[in-house]
């Protein structure tokens, strides 16, 4: 309280968290040998699971629950951080708004950001989640939302887990079709944005639309 809480290395912050140790180990001993599993990086200790955190000897499922709730909410926190743009003007501009939705989920999952005539936010929206390695996009799902809501443009957006930048088969087949789609109801389909962790791609930039 007399230093501030920035004052505490990584594994204090994570030893406040878990509160009590073992019968021969601190709690700062237990949060030492979670870091020790992400690399010493909340980053890479953000992706792992409930289940990951029981694993580590001194950690019981309300203990693991907490951790993962704190990684959560700084994971909201940084979202929120981030203006609601009125307009996106480039690739970057949506990276910067969507990204850290994204960046450290070990699930896929498939976003829409539906906007104006204009080029202003109407809303963004999760479609689908999927599981480790796929999620399953239905174009017809995603033109009924974009008919509900009388938008004129849409960006579509999805994550990588693997941290791969590159589209997949599926990936190309998707934005092609969603593309032919579009033009049947007169929707512009500004972008398809893959985000890898803390980097993305494009389809736009990378002249696939």
């Amino acid at each position: 309280m007399a230093k501030g809480i920035d004052s505490l290395t990584d594994a204090e912050l994570l030893a406040i968290l878990i509160s009590t140790g073992t019968k021969d180990r601190s709690a700062l001993d237990v949060a030492r040998d979670l870091l020790s599993t992400a690399d010493n990086n909340f980053y890479q200790l953000g992706r792992k699971s409930v289940a990951d955190f029981k694993k580590i000897k001194g950690l019981g499922s309300a203990k693991a629950v907490i951790l993962a709730a704190a990684l959560e909410v700084g994971r909201r926190r940084q979202a929120a951080a981030v203006p609601v743009a009125e307009s996106f003007k480039c690739s970057a501009d949506i990276y910067e708004y969507i990204g850290p939705l994204l960046a450290d989920l070990v699930h896929e999952e498939f976003w829409v950001i539906f906007l104006s005539r204009a080029g202003k936010l109407i809303s963004t929206t999760q479609v689908f989640k999927g599981g480790l390695n796929a999620v399953s996009a239905d174009a017809r799902v995603i033109m009924r939302k974009t008919v509900e809501l009388a938008a004129s443009t849409i960006i579509l957006v999805h994550n990588h887990p693997s941290g791969s930048l590159q589209p997949s088969t599926q990936d190309i087949d998707f934005t092609n079709k969603m593309k032919e789609v579009c033009s049947y109801f007169d929707v512009f389909l500004a972008d398809h944005i893959i985000v890898a962790g803390k980097q993305y791609y494009s389809f736009l930039d990378n002249g696939r639309l």
